[in-house]
């Protein structure tokens, strides 16, 4: 319905995402479970990986041909995957700092630092949206790294979506650690944001990472959510953050690995499209035909009308109306629940009587 996961490659796909949902998974117990765990994978291998983004930054200044032709300078350079990627590791550090009280992550003051750093990322997503819209309203449009977008009203209903998301978190200042020191738990974020996000950001990889979103959109998604329902309570925010940002470092450095050029290759057979590609890779060929010497240019914003290279955006369009509506059952929900209480939902706790706030309040060191 959302993805081309019905034909020859079928196998390698669904394989695939499987591999990259474990992985990150584990990948993820790596990061929680220790200091040392999440030292390498959020202070040592972001070093080691700026390092590495500056060399080949200075090598492509320099007309460098290893630095000019490296996979993440051609398919990477786009600034929402940067900002993404440290912000994301920016809240796995913060999150550290909360749950081993380091500094002062032990102040109280610190505690709206999750609400912050999340809210940054999804303004950063709607930025994207937005981007989308004004780029290519009911139109094809080039992005700078070669993907082909179809911009319109979805971008604007998931930007409000997003928008409206900020505002369903709430308890800003009920962060603890846990009492094992795994995790940092925010009892309050219970599984109503917890789907209402996952919807909402669904959506947005669907409009705005179209190519990549079978695996950022699907498994990378599942990950911290299974996660938290099933065996960590009260951890999803920081489950997302591990996982947004270890994936968004593999990503940065093999794009490859998931990548759909814009006249149609893929390096592998994994490589997944959504339907917005009616005629999957041969779609994108034409795309890149009908974008002419601008295309083959990759000169961002290069415009292919849709009566001469046919778009699917149907279930971009029905996704990004259940963020909408969804963000905003919600915030009725927690209007509805705070004014009855009479408290106020960004200071106080809103869920207390659901059973998986109590199971993670169980779990949490409160002060």
């Amino acid at each position: 319905m959302f993805f081309q996961v019905y034909g020859e490659h079928a196998l390698a796909q669904w394989g695939m995402l499987i591999v990259v949902l474990l992985g990150l998974i584990l990948l993820n117990e790596f990061a929680r479970r220790t200091k040392f765990g999440g030292i390498t994978m959020f202070f040592a291998i972001p070093l080691a990986l700026t390092v590495y983004f500056l060399a080949i930054w200075i090598g492509a200044k320099t007309g460098a041909q290893w630095a000019l032709e490296n996979q993440t300078h051609v398919y990477m350079q786009g600034w929402f995957h940067y900002a993404k990627l440290y912000a994301a590791t920016a809240g796995c550090i913060g999150f550290m700092m909360i749950k081993y009280k380091w500094g002062i992550g032990a102040k109280h003051w610190f505690k709206p630092f999750p609400f912050i750093i999340v809210a940054i990322n999804i303004l950063i997503a709607c930025a994207s949206d937005f981007e989308s819209a004004i780029m290519g309203w009911n139109k094809w449009w080039l992005t700078s790294e070669g993907v082909w977008q179809y911009g319109g009203w979805h971008n604007v209903m998931n930007g409000v979506a997003g928008l409206v998301n900020i505002f369903c978190m709430t308890a800003w200042w009920s962060v603890w650690p846990s009492k094992d020191k795994k995790d940092m738990i925010w009892a309050d974020m219970t599984w109503v944001y917890i789907v209402i996000y996952d919807i909402w950001n669904f959506a947005y990889t669907y409009n705005c990472l179209p190519t990549h979103s079978w695996y950022c959109g699907v498994a990378l998604l599942l990950a911290p959510t299974v996660a938290a329902l099933l065996w960590n309570r009260g951890g999803w925010i920081q489950n997302r953050a591990n996982t947004l940002a270890i994936w968004c470092m593999f990503a940065q450095v093999f794009p490859l690995f998931q990548e759909t050029f814009k006249d149609g290759r893929q390096w592998f057979n994994w490589a997944t499209l959504p339907v917005l590609y009616p005629e999957g890779v041969a779609t994108v060929e034409k795309l890149y035909a009908a974008g002419g010497q601008a295309a083959v240019d990759g000169i961002v914003g290069t415009n292919v009308d849709p009566s001469v290279v046919a778009a699917n955006p149907t279930m971009m369009v029905v996704i990004s109306a259940l963020a909408l509506v969804t963000n905003i059952a919600a915030l009725c929900w927690i209007i509805c629940i705070s004014r009855k209480r009479h408290i106020n939902p960004y200071k106080e706790d809103v869920f207390v009587n659901q059973k998986y706030y109590k199971d993670a309040m169980a779990r949490a060191e409160v002060a």
